[in-house]
């Protein structure tokens, strides 16, 4: 029993052993390193062109609002003014009408006078 149990130990230790031991890479040679180079460049070189993309329609996008906020300004404005002029001319077709009637008045006033 005690050979059994020294072995499970002994075996345990070994194969801790050969975990924690990193394994031998081999070293690169220049024609992968430049293979790999090459991809990683390529791949970069993608990532900054979607970026740039989703940037450019992200601009395009944010430039569309501003011009829609701009024109539903101008219309505000000009709704504002239309407004403004409308109450001007209620007012002096209202003095208009208010100095007919005091016209009106004042003859029928010195009519019966007479």
């Amino acid at each position: 029993m005690t050979k059994l149990i020294a072995t499970l130990i002994a075996t345990l230790f070994a194969t801790a052993a050969f975990a924690q031991a990193p394994a031998a890479s081999a070293p690169a040679t220049p024609a992968v390193a430049k293979a790999q180079a090459k991809e990683t460049k390529a791949d970069a070189k993608a990532d900054a062109k979607e970026t740039k993309a989703v940037t450019k329609a992200d601009a395009k996008e944010a430039g569309k609002e501003a011009d829609a906020k701009a024109d539903m300004t101008v219309a505000k404005e000009d709704a504002k003014v239309a407004k403004v002029k409308a109450h001007s001319k209620a007012s002096k077709t209202k003095a208009k009408a208010a100095d007919k009637e005091a016209k009106v008045e004042a003859k029928d006033a010195a009519a019966p006078a007479k």
